[in-house]
């Protein structure tokens, strides 16, 4: 008798077997090339971030560490984490414990933080999207999921207008993490309920002239 499982491996097997598909062009007729002068893109970025109730912070970027560590003060964060590549500097004004992250540390114990700190790749204005990376100053995906405090830091030259001019400048071969506000689900009931599939905060924090 042949298995639901020898059933679907055939099948696979089966598939693999066949001659492959020839390339067709499909064409991409997407809208590129939109831009927004800098005082438009900051002001429809954080309309957008805050209609996700996230909270946004304006800077120069000789401010950063003092703006940082207001957030973190203001949310009560004495012990944070941060990926290793994070620059040090932004944390200058911070007197808390911090924790610098690796892929040893199991991702349950990231609970324990108060708080994390990463910078971003890109944003999109549009949208309020903000998209990480994973680089070394964004760190791994589990990072900016399990603590319920994400004070994210966005340069203004990285905010693009919209999404395909934001998406032309990822790297599709890294983990891509899109951020749209705090989370949020209102799957049960109807009832919004916050800090389900990520962090119940989100603090954005713009640095206006890099």
């Amino acid at each position: 008798m042949t298995t639901a499982r020898e059933t679907v491996l055939g099948r696979i097997k089966d598939a693999l077997s066949l001659a492959p598909a020839p390339d067709v062009a499909v064409p991409r007729g997407y809208r590129t090339g939109r831009t927004l002068p800098d005082d438009e893109r900051l002001a429809l970025f954080t309309d957008r971030l805050v209609d996700y109730k996230a909270t946004v912070h304006t800077c120069t970027a000789d401010r950063t560490a003092h703006v940082v560590a207001e957030v973190l003060r203001e949310r009560g964060a004495r012990r944070i984490g941060v990926p290793a590549g994070l620059d040090a500097g932004w944390l200058d004004g911070y007197d808390g414990e911090v924790q610098q992250d690796s892929d040893d540390i199991p991702a349950p114990r990231l609970d324990a933080l108060d708080g994390v700190v990463t910078a971003s790749a890109v944003s999109c204005a549009e949208t309020g999207t903000i998209f990480l990376d994973g680089s070394p100053d964004q760190g791994r995906r589990a990072l900016s999921l399990v603590p319920d405090l994400h004070v994210c830091v966005v340069d203004l030259s990285t905010v693009e207008a919209g999404v395909p001019e934001a998406v032309a400048r990822l790297v599709p071969q890294r983990p891509t993490t899109l951020i749209s506000g705090p989370s949020a689900t209102s799957d049960i009931e109807l009832e919004r309920v916050e800090g389900v599939h990520g962090p119940r905060t989100l603090a954005v924090v713009i640095r206006t002239d890099v």
